[in-house]
C-alpha cells in the first residue's frame, strides 16, 4: 500500500510541477499563449511544445534518478532555471531577431528552432543530473 501511496503523491507532484513550469513560461511571452494558440497559431504551438517537452525531460529525469520527492523537485527546479537562463540568453544572442513579434506573427522556423533550442537544452541539462 505504502508503494501505490508514494507513486500517486510522485504522480500529483510531477503533474502539478509541469503546469507550473508551463506557468510561468506563458508569463514570459509578450503574448498570450493560449489565445495564439486559440487562433491556430501554430508557430506558438510547436514553441509552446518545445518548452512542454523540455520540462516534461527535466522532470522525468529528474525523478528517475532520486528516490526521494524533495530531490526530484530540487534537480527539476535546477534544471528549469537552466531553461530559462537559455531563453534569455536566446534572446540576448539574437537581438536582430524579435522572438515573441516571429512566433506571434506564425513564423514556423521560428517556432520549429525554439522547440529545438528547449529539447536540445533538457538532454543536455538532463545529463547532468544524472
Amino acid at each position: 500500500m505504502t508503494v501505490v501511496i508514494n507513486i500517486a503523491v510522485s504522480v500529483v507532484c510531477m503533474i502539478l510541477l509541469q503546469l507550473l513550469g508551463m506557468l510561468v513560461f506563458s508569463w514570459m511571452t509578450r503574448f498570450n499563449d493560449m489565445e495564439e494558440l486559440k487562433k491556430g497559431n501554430a508557430a506558438v504551438g510547436l514553441a509552446f511544445g518545445g518548452k512542454f517537452m523540455g520540462t516534461a525531460i527535466i522532470l522525468g529525469v529528474s525523478a528517475y534518478t532520486n528516490s526521494s520527492i524533495w530531490h526530484m523537485m530540487l534537480w527539476f527546479a535546477v534544471g528549469y532555471v537552466c531553461l530559462i537562463v537559455v531563453y534569455w540568453v536566446f534572446e540576448l544572442v539574437t537581438p536582430g531577431l524579435n522572438i515573441s513579434e516571429h512566433l506571434q506573427k506564425g513564423n514556423m522556423a521560428i517556432g520549429i528552432l525554439l522547440a529545438m533550442v528547449f529539447i536540445g537544452t533538457a538532454f543536455a541539462v538532463s545529463s547532468l543530473i544524472i
